[in-house]
């Protein structure tokens, strides 16, 4: 990985699987593997752009524009676009690199990629954001399509963006297609898409808990530290909350906000947030009221996992290495069991790390931890569902989505498990199987055979 110097999110990314391929059994039993890893670390295709566009005062701004296509050996390219001042080319691959095995895991006929702009909505007016998505998806238009690369929403991006950056698509190619994901319910999108992600990040560690205590525990009457406060954080939130959970915790890029009462975060509570979230407002201006001061305790630049107390469950819902090697140690000590990702890569290798090696050491008794390509693969999986409709020109109900969906994450847990009892060391008696592990592995080999089978190595 010496070529890529400047890319210390996408090495990341690449380090952590390399290290899981190359600790299993996987390369003695198929060591020309090697080759399809090296192969499958770049990208088939990277689209830089500018975007010129015209602010509220008349003057010309400019923003870098990235689609990173990274790999098409199972589908059409599938990822977000994601607008944030802190985009670069590192974090597109890196979210695009791990968005492959992610896809993979979902079962469904989709490759990996994503893109976005280094443009900030915050303090840009309505005017300024929609003349930005026409200047984006006039650019993007030529490079995507429903057959070919097929977006979505991510950070800055949601369904009104959507539906100006459709519109411009629409006008550009004179086509009516599922060119994107994340449309509206009324004209193309897929019922519970907005929840997916969250959802299905609850139905994995669900499965999770069963499988360790053996079907003896559920979510009720966990205690639920979460972190963000966008869709996946809402989500998880409410669904723990219908499967009888306390949740703890959620926060934004200024702080967290910490439940006072044993009740924990309600959902009126949730609805308030996400009314916020829509405002563009920070989670701070929701103690503004003695409602609220009375509920919360907000913990300024803070995340919540040193604040919580007792926690039986974490699930990081925010952005990238938002758990820390000490507050994986924090989070140990604090009695937490499962720990689960709604962000991409939301643990750093130095939280990995101690998870693994509790889990390793305290066997039945131990955390375990589950990364995001396979616990938060359910808003991918809807948007594969989303283009499944597209393409019949028909919508199904929310029940039909929500057992698919269900069916997805269960497959998904499965792979995993299955795939690290059969790659990973023979482990100790009572020891849990590496989801991490398990979850790369299984994601990989698929990736790797169909590349294979097109071409793409030998």
């Amino acid at each position: 990985m010496s070529n890529y110097p400047s890319e210390p999110e996408f090495e990341q990314a690449y380090k952590e699987l390399a290290s899981t391929l190359e600790n299993s059994s996987l390369f003695k039993k198929r060591p020309e593997f090697k080759t399809a890893l090296a192969i499958s670390s770049v990208p088939e295709r990277v689209i830089q752009f500018r975007v010129t566009w015209e602010d509220d005062k008349g003057a010309v701004q400019f923003n870098r524009g990235y689609r990173v296509q990274f790999n098409s050996a199972l589908g059409p390219y599938k990822g977000g676009l994601r607008f944030h001042p802190t985009v670069n080319l590192s974090i597109l691959k890196f979210l695009g690199f791990e968005q492959i095995f992610k896809n993979a895991l979902t079962g469904l006929n989709i490759g990996g990629g994503k893109g976005g702009a280094d443009f900030d909505p915050k303090g840009k007016s309505d005017n300024e954001i929609r003349k930005f998505c026409v200047a984006f998806m006039t650019q993007l238009a030529r490079h995507i399509g429903a057959d070919t690369d097929v977006p979505a929403g991510d950070i800055g991006v949601s369904p009104r963006e959507i539906g100006w950056l459709f519109g411009t698509y629409k006008t550009q190619k004179n086509l009516w297609e599922g060119c994107l994901t994340g449309k509206g319910g009324t004209w193309g999108g897929s019922l519970i898409r907005p929840e997916a992600t969250g959802y299905g990040l609850v139905y994995y560690v669900d499965l999770m808990i069963k499988h360790a205590s053996n079907g003896k525990e559920s979510f009720k009457g966990k205690r639920v530290a979460i972190s963000g406060s966008g869709n996946v954080a809402q989500y998880a939130a409410l669904k723990a909350i219908e499967l009888g959970a306390t949740i703890l915790s959620l926060s934004d890029s200024k702080g967290a906000i910490i439940a006072k009462s044993d009740q924990g975060i309600q959902p009126a509570d949730v609805q308030a947030i996400a009314k916020l979230k829509v405002e563009r407002k920070a989670l701070t201006d929701l103690l503004t009221t003695s409602e609220y001061k009375d509920k919360f305790t907000y913990e300024e630049g803070a995340r919540p996992w040193t604040k919580v107390g007792k926690v039986d469950i974490a699930l990081p819902s925010a952005t990238q290495n938002e758990v820390s090697g000490d507050e994986a140690k924090a989070l140990v000590e604090a009695g937490a069991k499962y720990v689960a990702e709604g962000s991409n890569m939301g643990c750093s290798q130095d939280a990995i790390d101690v998870f693994e090696g509790n889990r390793k050491e305290k066997k039945g008794d131990a955390i375990w931890y589950a990364p995001g390509k396979a616990a938060n693969c359910g808003g991918v999986a809807v948007s594969g569902l989303e283009m499944a409709q597209n393409s019949q020109r028909l919508s199904w109900t929310s029940e039909e989505v929500d057992s698919k969906l269900k069916g997805i994450m269960t497959a998904c847990f499965k792979n995993g498990l299955d795939t690290a009892k059969e790659y990973v060391e023979p482990s100790a008696e009572g020891e849990l199987p590496s989801l991490v592990a398990g979850s790369n592995i299984a994601g990989f080999i698929k990736v790797a055979e169909a590349m294979k089978a097109q071409g793409d190595w030998w």
